[in-house]
């Protein structure tokens, strides 16, 4: 492989349909598409600071490196692309790509971010910004921390580990998704979902778990979580207080207390979902 070494590159696609490259501590600067079509790219200690650095690219490898803001919608429509240990200042990045991997990278503006996008890996990623995930597939997630509002929306076949999600309106219009050990605090959780399971997890959530199909919470908690369940067909195994559920479609809630339960028979049909607490819920677990 040809290797290019601390060159600062100007102007529109400097490098355009480059093969077989690695570069070194190499600065991409005004100059849109620098990347455009390249091919069996390595990236080390290198920055981006223009706009739309690697579009319509395959089997990239970028490590150390650095999106500044302008680099904004950096990673669109590539395939096999790996970052390691990056940093990520720009928003709109990897948008229908497929085979993304990610690890230790940071987004300080993740806004549209990581969207219809395919098999993707994300191990120990930080991001700030909303509607981050949307309408993505094949999704393994795990160390992630979220900030930011209506993540996930309309995404499908997810698995998350060891997660902190800060996020309204999350996993919404979403399908197949599992959540193990991690918390999630924001609003209306996981509305017009189906097949959605929660395992040992911690959430807060105003009006969280309505209108889902498929339903299943094991060994998790409900904080301040009011309005819970309307419309929702679930199988729940709550280790603490619901302050309040509300008109639950079908199924089974296990709980150590309710606060208030509200079953509106000129709403849903009460006979279909069982209400355990207490001493009924561990004898039924």
């Amino acid at each position: 492989m040809e290797e290019i070494r601390q060159k600062v590159y100007t102007g529109e696609r400097p490098l355009f349909h480059g093969k077989d490259l690695k570069l070194y501590d190499t600065i991409f600067t005004d100059g849109e598409s620098p990347l455009k079509e390249s091919r069996n790219i390595e990236l080390y200690g290198c920055m981006f600071q223009w706009k739309y650095p690697l579009w319509y690219a395959k089997d990239i490898v970028a490590k150390d490196c650095t999106w500044l803001k302008m680099g904004r919608s950096g990673v669109w429509y590539t395939d096999n692309i790996t970052l390691e240990n990056c940093v990520i200042d720009a928003p709109k990045n990897f948008r229908r790509c497929h085979g993304v991997r990610l690890h230790n990278v940071s987004f300080s503006d993740a806004a549209e971010t990581l969207w219809s996008c395919e098999d993707v890996v994300l191990d120990r990623v930080v991001a700030t910004g909303d509607y981050f995930g949307m309408n993505s597939k094949g999704l393994k997630i795990n160390d992630f921390t979220l900030y930011g509002n209506y993540a996930f929306d309309g995404a499908r076949d997810i698995e998350v580990h060891n997660a902190k999600m800060v996020s309204k309106d999350s996993f919404w219009n979403a399908e197949n998704v599992t959540v193990y050990d991690s918390f999630i605090s924001g609003e209306y959780l996981g509305w017009n979902s189906k097949n959605l399971t929660f395992v040992n997890c911690t959430i807060e959530s105003l009006q969280g778990m309505c209108y889902i199909e498929n339903l299943v919470m094991k060994n998790c908690k409900l904080i301040n979580t009011t309005l819970s369940f309307e419309y929702s067909t679930a199988d729940a195994e709550i280790h603490s207080r619901i302050d309040s559920v509300f008109n639950p479609s079908g199924g089974v809630i296990r709980a150590d207390e309710i606060g208030e339960l509200t079953m509106d028979p000129e709403r849903i049909d009460p006979s279909k979902t069982t209400i355990l607490v207490g001493k009924e819920k561990e004898t039924n677990v």
